[in-house]
């Protein structure tokens, strides 16, 4: 007669813990964890959008090269621009580490200063800038640069939405409980004046 109660005893706690596990998500508990997926997300981006800057570099410098003769030191810079960048070791662990994510914008920030130098120079070359080829890289490079200054708006919106769960209640409180070993993200900074400006890459 006393198996009933105790075979119900099993289930109430069951049904007590799946409603406390609606009511921990109805209180955030899962916002922490979802907020960091996204800036894991949004960084993905990032990356995904310099690198292809960073490829469209040989084939512009290749070509500006065709046409230019006295441009040397220009050049040089946007090749050893790109080949830094290209040599900076990119994880996961680089966004936990303020100072590698600060090499990372400021390396990148370079490789944005000489493009831009070399637009500059191609103003002196009519026949560059009506090159079919050059047209075509100079449209990629600017989409590029767009994408790349979205991709950035989005990373760093996400930054500031994860670190201030984690600042606010009640995110603060599932912190200190169950996320203590997810620190607060870092973001980009400005590395000039005219950081967040995409290079000027229009020539029409």
């Amino acid at each position: 007669m006393t198996s009933a109660p105790l075979l119900g005893r099993p289930l109430r706690q069951s049904a007590l813990l799946l409603v406390l596990v609606f009511t921990l998500s109805g209180c955030g508990v899962n916002n922490i964890p979802a907020y960091d997926e996204q800036v894991n997300a949004t960084w993905a981006q990032v990356q995904n959008q310099y690198q292809r800057r960073a490829d469209l570099v040989p084939n512009l410098v290749q070509t500006v090269k065709a046409y230019t003769s006295h441009e040397r030191e220009t050049l040089e810079a946007v090749t050893e621009a790109r080949a830094k960048v290209n040599s900076m070791q990119v994880d996961g662990n680089l966004l936990n580490d303020p100072a590698k994510l600060k090499q990372f914008a400021a390396a990148q920030g370079q490789l944005s200063s000489a493009l831009s130098r070399l637009m500059l120079v191609v103003e002196r070359y009519p026949d560059l800038k009506a090159n079919q080829n050059f047209l075509t890289l100079q449209s990629q490079l600017e989409g590029t640069e767009n994408r790349i200054s979205v991709a950035r708006r989005d990373y760093i919106q996400a930054v500031q939405r994860y670190n201030r769960e984690i600042r606010t209640f009640p995110g603060k409180i599932w912190h200190s409980l169950l996320y203590r070993d997810m620190p607060l993200r870092d973001t980009f900074e400005a590395t000039s004046e005219d950081a967040d400006k995409a290079p000027e890459v229009n020539f029409q």
